[in-house]
């Protein structure tokens, strides 16, 4: 046997040897073969041998019991050695409580699947007042309304949004008097209700920022009158938070909580939404008044004065992509703080769940479960009813 290793040593040096090159020193070349292979050989067989002895030798030291053991008083993995362990020092938790559904619907009998969206679609009152009743039964406390106004009503200034026979009022009543314990909240904001396709008043292709302001106050007030407990001002428009305060408490609205729009983002995440409401921009975007997607410190900005003009809780609009902005308004706030899962990233895993590509139950509950740990109290997600099922069968 060591013959027959020391012949194996020789013909690996000897191969190696032929392929050593030689370097110049000065003008003299010098060759970098100093050793026979012979000599080579031998040092790699006392190599080999080596090798060999510490392989029978203890790489770590021994417990009383004759095992491997590292010398390590805190182990982390003590805390997720079990099922029961693993729940028990858990950091987050996620509830069908912490969910907002949102619900598209229009004036039509019959419901309309929406193509962009897989397991949406806009729905009649009827079917509305079914859906939440379904996900009411799963956990699902809160829903917020969306409609698909008909063309013929849009115009510029947008004045179907505080018709007090339009579609939303409807709605609301609607679902209070089906669940009366739910919590109803509106969009409030010019967009579903502008022939422009914008979420305020436009002239000479700019969106004007108070005249905005003074017809979403009359909005919410038309809102409120019809049972809403919750508005939540979209629109982005400087000052608005403010105003619908002093609108609401002008008229007795005092308890009506105003949930902001506070960082929302000119994002390309809203395609699918927009689908939903046939409600594309007429014309440009939406980056005059919408946040940069580059700016974060921007959202402390926006947070400190909805907060001081009174906002009782914080957006953060999209979700996935700003989960930083989320947490930085965690850090900065002690009011609740919301994430909207939005459209895009709802399509995005619906797609990959299609493909087979995804397992779309465990990474919705932990995509979830992230907005959670970033920071937020609320999530406005299109997988509420579905989650909060999942959640229950759980048994959370």
């Amino acid at each position: 046997m060591a013959r027959l290793t020391l012949a194996l040593a020789i013909a690996h040096a000897t191969a190696c040897a032929a392929y050593v090159p030689a370097f110049s020193v000065g003008q003299q070349a010098v060759s970098t073969r100093s050793a026979s292979p012979v000599a080579t050989a031998q040092a790699d067989v006392g190599s080999i041998k080596s090798y060999e002895a510490a392989a029978e030798q203890n790489i770590l030291e021994r417990n009383r019991e004759g095992r491997p053991w590292v010398e390590q008083r805190s182990r982390p993995r003590r805390n997720r050695k079990s099922t029961a362990m693993r729940k028990m020092v858990r950091e987050t938790i996620l509830t069908p409580a912490n969910f907002i559904y949102p619900l598209f619907i229009h004036e039509e009998s019959t419901n309309t699947p929406i193509p962009s969206m897989p397991g949406c679609e806009r729905h009649s009152l009827e079917s509305m007042i079914a859906e939440a009743k379904e996900a009411w039964g799963y956990g699902v406390r809160s829903f917020i309304l969306f409609p698909k106004v008909p063309d013929e009503l849009k115009t510029n200034r947008g004045e179907e949004a505080y018709n007090p026979e339009g579609l939303v009022p409807r709605a609301v009543r609607a679902l209070k008097a089906a669940i009366p314990e739910c919590i109803v909240c509106t969009d409030v904001a010019l967009d579903p209700y502008s022939s422009m396709g914008h979420d305020g008043i436009v002239e000479d292709g700019k969106i004007l920022n108070d005249e905005t302001i003074e017809q979403l106050c009359k909005q919410v007030v038309c809102q409120a009158r019809a049972g809403a407990d919750i508005v939540a001002p979209s629109d982005m428009m400087d000052g608005r938070v403010g105003a619908i305060r002093d609108a609401l408490d002008a008229y007795g609205f005092t308890d009506v909580s105003i949930l902001a729009y506070t960082a929302k983002y000119a994002s390309a995440y809203y395609g699918p939404f927009r689908d939903a409401l046939d409600s594309h921009p007429g014309f440009g975007d939406k980056k005059t008044y919408q946040q940069d997607p580059a700016n974060g410190r921007e959202a402390y900005i926006e947070a400190a004065l909805d907060e001081l003009e009174g906002a009782d809780i914080l957006l953060v609009k999209p979700g996935l992509p700003y989960l930083d902005v989320i947490l930085r308004l965690r850090q900065s706030t002690h009011l609740p703080v919301a994430a909207y899962h939005v459209s895009g990233e709802y399509s995005m895993l619906k797609a990959a769940a299609e493909k087979g590509w995804l397992d779309e139950r465990s990474v919705a509950l932990e995509t979830l479960l992230g907005f959670r740990r970033a920071g937020a109290d609320l999530i406005l997600t299109y997988y509420a009813k579905q989650a909060a099922k999942w959640l229950q069968e759980d048994g959370l």
